[in-house]
């Protein structure tokens, strides 16, 4: 029996134990009512695990959950919204072929006379959009959403509930611009004052002094310490979370960059944009040998389309390539990923990695002609490949051939990496590879883009962390509206320089000379 006026929900000694690991043990968690419970920790220390033991996703082991002074037990999602619990999840759970409204209401549906009433769905999406001061047109489909809008349209439906009392976000903000974060937190602060309790996991530490009222840290998938956020620092988190004091660093260079010979060359590259206008207007920068180039700037600046006209999925582009010294024409994307491109994209889960195959297949993926002979697959020499690069990258797995789901964030990201680094690249392109992994995983992250570089692998990364950016480039090019507006390098790196240029591309649209 527990009872406790101020904790809306009570953990007791979680257990949860799947094949080969313990994932929580002995997790004691209180939830508190009307306020932001900040759950934080490495990837793999069990935050996710225990928020679907509360949200009813996966049931515990061992252990028990209280609310309103009585022992609950959530065998599936919908007894937990029974209860008032909902979740939004860090990987988006929605459904691209259908629209915004048929989202937002899914299971939530409004009838007239025993038929779905669209009338209502459109008008209580337009309202929840206004809202989130999102006005997204309520029929557009959700598939040709940019992501930071579908998160938006994500958390969304969470707000549909009128008996919501507790909501887990889990890496809400991992998708969403400064000024989108800003909103989320306004909707945040609007759903203490009407009781609801929050729980929320973030990567983001400045995000969690800001808006988190309390801190719980976990660890190896067990409890390490809570506390106000107002009696903590950054450094009390840090050192709680990962056992020592990470800072990012600058990575000393072996190469001088400086005699280094240009790779690739793109000159005037434009790409239009449906209805008008331009993703990219007249981009030109260059990429040298074994060189860490960073691209930073907004959401919607134009920084994932310029990889994806690197990797042929634009054929629409216009402008110059220059790869090894010769005019490239980009071909599709077996043909880039031929003349020695690698990708690791944004969304790890829609565009990285295929669910239902293994660790292994997931990791060999881009590279299965490697291992093909006489149209038989040489699985002896794909499994040697892949434990060679499980070795290198420090993935952290019991078996290779265990689903990719079983694997936390940050190693299911390495698996990404590895499957680009397996198709032996010249060029790697890697698309916000930090994003949504701890701060440990992060750094680990830094060290193989930095170790390869080493080697004389030219890397280009996209990441919209200042800091980030900051610590792993050797030199920076800002893109703001499609336009290239900067480019900066030694001393002239400074979060003033990024932030000035990042919103400079409503300019006259010069480019940096390359």
């Amino acid at each position: 029996m527990f009872d406790d006026p101020n904790v809306v929900l009570h953990c007791e000694k979680i257990d949860k134990i799947y094949p080969g690991t313990k994932a929580l043990d002995q997790v004691s968690f209180d939830l508190l009512k009307a306020k932001v419970n900040v759950l934080i920790g490495e990837n793999g220390a069990g935050k996710s695990t225990l928020m679907k033991m509360i949200a009813g996703i996966e049931q515990p082991s061992a252990g028990k959950m209280y609310m309103d002074g009585e022992e609950v037990y959530f065998r599936d999602i919908n007894d937990a919204k029974a209860k008032g619990i909902g979740i939004i999840h860090q990987e988006l759970s929605l459904f691209p072929n259908l629209t915004v409204y048929q989202n937002i209401f899914m299971n939530h549906e409004k009838t007239n006379a025993g038929f779905l009433d669209d009338r209502k769905h459109i008008e209580g999406a337009r309202k929840i959009l206004q809202r989130l001061e999102h006005e997204i047109p309520p029929e557009t489909l959700v598939g040709d959403l940019r992501v930071g809008q579908q998160q938006m349209v994500e958390i969304a439906r969470n707000l549909v509930d009128d008996d919501l009392r507790v909501l887990i976000m889990d890496e809400p903000t991992s998708s969403l611009s400064a000024a989108e974060v800003k909103v989320l937190f306004k909707i945040m602060r609007e759903l203490l004052e009407q009781g609801i309790s929050i729980v929320y996991i973030s990567h983001r530490l400045e995000e969690i002094m800001e808006i988190g009222d309390h801190v719980t840290i976990l660890r190896d998938g067990k409890y390490v310490a809570d506390a106000d956020i107002k009696d903590i620092t950054l450094e009390w988190i840090v050192e709680n979370m990962v056992g020592k004091n990470t800072q990012y660093h600058r990575f000393e260079r072996s190469i001088d960059l400086n005699a280094a010979e240009k790779v690739l060359e793109v000159n005037n590259l434009y790409l239009p944009k449906t209805g008008g206008g331009w993703l990219l207007d007249d981009v030109s920068m260059y990429l040298k040998k074994g060189e860490v180039l960073g691209i930073y700037g907004l959401l919607g600046a134009g920084r994932s389309e310029l990889f994806e006209c690197l990797m042929g999925m634009r054929p629409e582009h216009s402008g110059e390539i220059i790869y090894k010294g010769q005019k490239m024409k980009v071909g599709t994307i077996a043909d880039q990923l031929n003349a020695g491109f690698a990708i690791v994209p944004e969304d790890r889960q829609r565009q990285g990695l295929v669910q239902s195959l293994d660790i292994c297949k997931n990791a060999s993926l881009a590279s299965l002609e490697e291992f093909t002979k006489f149209c038989f697959m040489d699985y002896t020499a794909e499994g040697k490949a892949v434990d060679e690069e499980i070795r290198e990258l420090h993935i952290k797995v019991a078996d290779k051939h265990l689903p990719i789901l079983s694997l936390s964030g940050g190693n299911q990201q390495k698996v990404v990496i590895a499957k680009g680094l397996m198709t032996k690249p010249e060029v790697l392109l890697m698309d916000e590879p930090s994003r949504g992994i701890d701060i440990g995983a992060k750094t680990e992250v830094f060290e193989i883009i930095h170790e390869f570089s080493e080697r004389g692998l030219s890397i280009i990364v996209i990441s919209s962390e200042l800091k980030e950016i900051m610590a792993i480039a050797d030199r920076i090019y800002v893109l703001s509206n499609g336009k290239c507006t900067a480019e900066l390098t030694g001393s002239e790196i400074t979060e003033d320089n990024l932030v000035r240029a990042s919103y400079a591309g409503l300019g006259t649209g010069k480019h940096a000379a390359a």
